[in-house]
């Protein structure tokens, strides 16, 4: 529905502008917290901004982590502070995720979750686009649709998308957004930082998104903007470049509203997922093993999926 909802607006743009494809022009955009009830539902606002001089939220619901796009329509929404927005619905799956990531703030590498309790044996695959001069490794989204499409339709897994990766590969981006709209794929649209800087020779500790002077703000923010000028839902999940934190980082994402996501099976790496591991290969190109790995491992499990013993799972409902 929320997609469908962007791609209404982004029509409505081409005939304001005489069937001339524009962008989206998102202006004013900022973490504004609050909650409004919708359909007998209260939901939470993580953003306000204006598109073409209109306002809009981005809205999360509490209970299932969809977010989504609408007018801002509200003439006295509820404001909340981050210490209200931990305590609102204590039980509910926003909240305890919310916590549960900031709890686990390791001190270099590897923060928030990094694993699920599967309620069926699989597992919840993450594919990072980094920024690459490589294509897409479209194999792996043809592969999952062949070998998971009979039993999984759409087929779930999280995309974590960086701004760099978006302005090199508008073909790559029109193309996943195809498959989505299809329905083949549902996917999480996870936020991975604007520029993914790294260094080869700087220590860890000042690499990634701790290089000294980086601009937090413009990392996760422009990121969302990119992906709402391209037609798709920010997700309240962030990954990590190169899964690299520290406690002070892992804190200030979770004053964004955002739930950090790690990964306790890299397949480059050599680690090996169990039931319930979060997934991670890389889909730009770059990381040719962990592709292989990963098909290695649809192949392995054929039987299991066809019996429906080996699925994938949607990262929103863990």
């Amino acid at each position: 529905m929320h997609v469908r909802l962007l791609l209404v607006l982004m029509l409505v743009i081409v005939i304001q502008t005489g069937g001339q494809t524009l962008p989206p022009r998102i202006s004013k955009y900022r973490v504004s917290f609050g909650s409004i009830t919708r359909n007998r539902q209260t939901l939470l606002i993580l953003r306000r901004f204006e598109l073409n001089g209109k306002p809009y939220c981005l809205l999360v619901d509490p209970q299932t982590l969809q977010t989504n796009v609408v007018p801002d329509q509200s003439n006295s929404p509820t404001v909340l502070t981050l210490a209200d927005l931990l305590n609102f619905q204590l039980s509910s799956p926003y909240s305890q995720a919310l916590s549960a990531a900031a709890s686990n703030a390791k001190p270099l590498q590897d923060a928030g979750f990094t694993h699920t309790l599967p309620r069926e044996k699989g597992i919840t695959l993450t594919i990072d686009l980094c920024p690459s001069h490589k294509p897409l490794d479209r194999v792996i989204f043809t592969s999952l649709a062949q070998e998971l499409g009979k039993y999984e339709s759409p087929v779930p897994l999280a995309l974590s998308i960086t701004g760099v990766w978006m302005k090199q590969h508008p073909d790559d981006l029109a193309w996943l957004k195809q498959l989505a709209n299809k329905g083949v794929l549902s996917i999480t649209w996870i936020n991975h930082s604007f520029h993914h800087r790294v260094s080869a020779t700087e220590p860890l500790n000042e690499n990634f998104l701790l290089e000294p002077g980086t601009n937090l703000n413009d990392e996760v923010l422009l990121t969302e903007q990119a992906m709402l000028a391209n037609g798709l839902i920010p997700s309240v999940f962030f990954r990590f470049p190169g899964l690299i934190s520290d406690q002070e980082l892992v804190k200030r994402i979770g004053q964004y509203g955002l739930i950090t996501v790690g990964s306790d099976a890299w397949l480059a790496k050599g680690q090996t997922p169990g039931w319930g591991s979060i997934v991670l290969i890389h889909g730009n190109g770059n990381e040719p093993v962990g592709v292989q790995d990963f098909l290695q491992l649809l192949r392995q499990h054929q039987a299991d999926i066809a019996n429906r013993q080996w699925l994938l799972y949607d990262l929103r409902r863990e």
